[in-house]
């Protein structure tokens, strides 16, 4: 029987408690600051990011996860008796670290090295993670982690409202028109992941408390459409409390939900700026 691990990107966003007891390693992302490279997840907290972000000369950018320390996580594995590696990283139409790993992938001896694309990120991934280390820890084959990986990830579903449309502009996702229109009406876009895979502008909202009731209709619809639980996450940029009390609303209007709470660290934060706040779903992994 092969010994499974799984191996992610710090996009995942998941703690040390959370991996603690399962076959679960994190890879970071390099995060670039007017020069000076930060490791997400290891020596910069999200708080520390904000804060450079808002001082910062150049706009943040990044860079995917070293090849370098993928390999050496995976040399760790093998020599832990890990014969089998599943790769789960977040959208290839964001990063291109999953197409870099599948190209080093032949030249790791010893070693099954499978690259599953999440299409999509934080905490979504990161329950995708969990559940496939929880499945491994369990014993379950790779065919049979693969094929949950595959049924959750068609289940995913996720809403950004976005606090600085500037950062939409700088990502190429607005133009700078439509970003100083934008600005100047304080629209408030609502950002998810169409078809294709991609982070596009869904609508565009006047105001915040009208982008969040919108969410809340989407959210609303996918609950009455689906035929198996769901669970959900309220994640934010910087504004916790606010995220805090938009979660606790939304416990009390969907009762039936597991909702929980996730944050946007400071590589997914560098596309959509600080003060997003999200709400994403998916099939809920522990109760079918």
């Amino acid at each position: 029987m092969s010994k499974i691990a799984i191996v992610t990107d710090s996009t995942a966003y998941l703690t040390p408690e959370q991996i603690a007891d399962l076959p679960i390693r994190i890879v970071t992302t390099p995060v670039i600051v007017d020069g000076q490279t930060y490791n997400e997840g290891e020596d910069i907290t999200p708080e520390e990011f904000y804060s450079k972000m808002r001082a910062a000369k150049d706009f943040p950018h990044t860079s995917q996860p070293r090849l370098g320390d993928v390999l050496t996580i995976h040399k760790e594995l093998l020599d832990e008796g890990y014969d089998t590696v599943l790769n789960i990283y977040l959208s290839a139409t964001i990063s291109g670290i999953n197409s870099t790993i599948s190209a080093a992938a032949r030249d790791i001896e010893n070693q099954h090295v499978v690259v599953y694309d999440s299409q999509i990120t934080v905490i979504l991934m990161g329950q995708m993670v969990l559940t496939a280390g929880q499945m491994a820890k369990e014993g379950k084959s790779l065919d049979e982690i693969i094929a949950r990986m595959d049924q959750l990830r068609a289940s995913t579903d996720e809403y950004f409202i976005v606090n600085d449309l500037q950062h939409l502009v700088r990502g190429g996702r607005l133009s700078s028109t439509a970003g100083l229109l934008g600005s100047m009406l304080r629209i408030k876009p609502l950002l998810t992941f169409d078809e294709s895979h991609k982070i596009v502008v869904a609508e565009k909202i006047r105001t915040l408390n009208r982008a969040s009731a919108r969410v809340e209709e989407l959210f609303t619809e996918a609950v009455a459409a689906a035929d198996y639980p769901l669970k959900a996450w309220v994640i934010d940029a910087g504004n916790p409390d606010e995220a805090d009390v938009w979660q606790a609303e939304l416990q009390k209007k969907f009762p039936d939900v597991t909702i929980e709470r996730s944050f946007f660290g400071p590589a997914i934060t560098t596309h959509i700026g600080e003060k997003a706040i999200a709400l994403a779903w998916m099939r809920d992994p522990d109760r079918d």
